[in-house]
């Protein structure tokens, strides 16, 4: 597990899937269609659990996703995924801070680049995409100080529980997550 100062990721375990869970079926609709998801879409507690828990002891070559849980004082306070792995290729990213309290204070930021290497070097990927709902404006902004690129703009459906919405699809190469590995080892 990687550590800096109080905030940590690991590879989900069982015992975070109920918090997981938890955080879709609490979220309110107003939280939910922030976010691009069409209400009436969200996963059921079964669904959510034939989705993740299968995933949890897969060779990597072998994901349809990966998932990871972010810690914050010893706790679990978020998540983040991908989904669309091509192993060796790319890969498409998710993240979520669990409760209110954590979101809008940088900490996605720091939670987020703690999470490039188990996917960079776990999934051995070339690149990273994230296709955030273009009218989100936080996972927009911790992608781009991070250091991924605009690709373009565009209305799609971008997964099985959103609406259609416009997007940012942001990228980030094998290149860039290198330089950003070096400098923080500088």
């Amino acid at each position: 597990m990687k550590e800096i100062n109080a905030l940590s990721v690991r590879e989900m375990v069982e015992d975070d899937i109920e918090q997981f869970i938890r955080y879709w079926e609490e979220a309110s609709p107003a939280y939910l269609e922030g976010m691009g998801v069409d209400v009436s879409k969200r996963p059921t507690r079964e669904q959510f659990e034939k989705l993740v828990i299968p995933q949890l002891g897969q060779p990597m070559e072998e994901r349809k996703a990966y998932f990871l849980t972010w810690i914050k004082d010893g706790h679990p306070v978020g998540s983040q995924h991908v989904n669309q792995i091509v192993f060796g290729e790319q890969a498409y990213m998710h993240l979520h801070l669990w409760d209110s309290e954590n979101r809008q204070k940088g900490m996605g930021q720091e939670l987020v680049k703690q999470s490039l290497p188990f996917f960079f070097e776990n999934l051995k990927l070339q690149q990273l995409f994230c296709e955030p709902y273009a009218l989100n404006p936080a996972p927009n902004k911790t992608v781009e100080r991070l250091g991924f690129t605009l690709v373009k703009q565009h209305t799609t459906i971008p997964g099985a529980s959103n609406f259609e919405q416009l997007v940012n699809l942001w990228k980030l190469t094998r290149e860039r997550y290198n330089a950003i590995i070096a400098r923080q080892h500088l």
